[in-house]
Parts: structure tokens; sequence; C-alpha cells
């Protein structure tokens, strides 16, 4: 089954006034809808925009998984455990809260930030915080993220290319930039699709297209905080 959800769905956050702009594909903050919580591990999926000099002041995260994919721009990164790096598109970044960590977000380059967040309920609640950062993550290349037994597949497609979308109980796909056709459906930028038993799907790019793809156990899991 594939449950299609546009970009102009959406539900409108951030701080226009502060030069942020988040798209939210889940109940999040002041966002509540109890039918659309999560869906398997992940509990969120934001798209943010900021705008130079704007950011996310020092906030607390706990037993969340949280992995970032830069579209343009640079994020900087800083955290409570003496992480700071700068992230950068092609780049994947992962925080795990654990136990609790602290950090920092901002756009302090001279353009404009786009990035995508998404967060994953850990299969374990606890344990220590940690942090990586691939670098220029080859296309097709899994990023295994074992703590909410989930992998993240980063695919970069030509004009008519095809890929096979991986065969799952779940999967989540976001499509980042560019037109595709994923079985029956047409996806545009920030259209996602949630599907239950993948299986010899097939997704067409109608242009240049960079498509994320979360393969996940399970489409249903129990709410764990964040």
């Amino acid at each position: 089954m594939i449950d299609v959800r546009r970009s102009a769905d959406r539900f409108r956050g951030g701080d226009p006034a502060s030069g942020i702009e988040s798209l939210h594909a889940f109940s999040f903050g002041r966002f509540y809808d109890p039918d659309n919580l999560r869906f398997g591990a992940i509990l969120a999926c934001n798209e943010e925009r900021l705008e130079p000099g704007a950011g996310f002041d020092e906030h607390p995260h706990s037993h969340t998984e949280i992995v970032t994919w830069v579209v343009e721009g640079e994020l900087t990164h800083r955290d409570s455990a003496g992480h700071a790096t700068v992230v950068r598109p092609g780049d994947v970044q992962r925080l795990s809260s654990a136990g609790g960590v602290r950090h920092v977000e901002r756009n302090d380059g001279d353009a404009p930030l786009v990035f995508v967040q998404m967060w994953l309920a850990p299969l374990s609640p606890g344990g220590d915080p940690s942090y990586e950062t691939v670098h220029g993550i080859a296309d097709s290349t899994p990023y295994a993220l074992p703590q909410a037994g989930a992998m993240l597949h980063v695919r970069r497609l030509t004009v008519g290319e095809r890929t096979a979308v991986p065969d799952a109980a779940a999967l989540y796909v976001h499509v980042v930039r560019g037109e595709v056709r994923l079985g029956d459906e047409e996806l545009g930028p920030g259209d996602a699709a949630r599907i239950t038993d993948a299986d010899g799907l097939v997704l067409t790019a109608a242009g240049t297209a960079e498509v994320l793809f979360w393969e996940l156990n399970e489409a249903n899991s129990s709410p764990a905080g964040v």
C-alpha cells in the first residue's frame, strides 16, 4: 500500500520573523494530529529553511536518533558532548541523543540553508549520546542506523533513470528535488510516500532528482519520547 503525503499539506511552523521556515510531515510542536504521530520508527521529517544568521539556539533532546540531510547551504552544529562541525550537501549527520544531549543548529554562512531532518525512535532508550558525520556519501550507498532498526538509502537520478525501491515491511520515501514516478503516483519536491509491504516497486525520474528512502522494520510502533 502506498500512502502519498503532499508537500503542500505539511504543517507550516518555524519563526519567519527570525528567518526560520519549517514544514512538518508529522505531529510536531504545537501541531498535533493523533492520526499522524509516526510511521514505523520515524517520528519526524522536517524541511527546514534558515536565512543567513538564523538558527535554533541550544535545546535538549533525549531518546531520539536525529539524522540530517543538507540540501543547500551549510549547517553549523555544536552540542554539549563537544562536537562542532559544518555539514554540507551530500553529508549525512547523525546525533544519537540517548540519555540526553543539548545542541545548537545555525546557518552561519552567507547563503540560505535548506535541510531535511528526520527523527527516529531508538529500539532501546537511554545510553550515552554519540555523533557521526559521513562526508560525501556515495549514491546508492546505504547508511545503517541499527539503533532504530532502519537503513537510509540516497538516490540521485538522471533524466529517465529507474531505480528499484528496497523491498521492506515498511518504507518511507521523501523527494528532496525533482519529479519522480513511484508505481502509479507522481511525486514532486517535498512529497513523501509511506509504503507498507514494499515489493517489486520501481521509481523513475522525470528529470534529475534526489530521493531519500528509509527502509524500516515495521510500519507501526509504540510512541517514544524525544
